[in-house]
């Protein structure tokens, strides 16, 4: 299969339109849409990274004919799609306030519960 029949595939199995793949890579309509026609001549190194990411695959998978052995789906509530569906229009700087902001969360949960596990002893 050939680099722009897995990029189409893979967008409308995600249930992407071309708008909402150009918004989450940081392209226009248009450019999907050359991608989607063959044309991939001017396709940037960081744009590759961020279209595998959104289409969850790896960038080697986008230039690999071998098909990419099935990812198992996560079961998700509507809750958190409307939270990832968010976090994918954030930019980098608005991702990575968002990681370092679960991160600090998980670490008082984590410490919270080392305090109560040492109450019990």
């Amino acid at each position: 299969m050939e680099i722009k029949d897995i990029i189409k595939q893979k967008r409308i199995e995600h249930g992407y339109t071309m708008k909402e793949l150009a918004q989450m890579v940081g392209v226009s309509e248009a450019t999907v849409s050359r991608w989607e026609s063959g044309n991939l001549a001017t396709m940037k190194h960081t744009k590759i990274m961020l279209l595998s990411n959104a289409l969850g695959i790896s960038p080697a998978a986008l230039f690999d004919s071998a098909p990419e052995p099935p990812v198992q789906a996560l079961k998700l509530t509507a809750q958190e799609k409307s939270m990832i569906k968010k976090y994918r229009q954030l930019n980098a700087d608005g991702k990575l306030v968002i990681d370092n902001q679960i991160d600090f969360m998980l670490y008082k949960q984590e410490q919270s519960a080392e305090k109560e596990e040492q109450s019990l002893r």
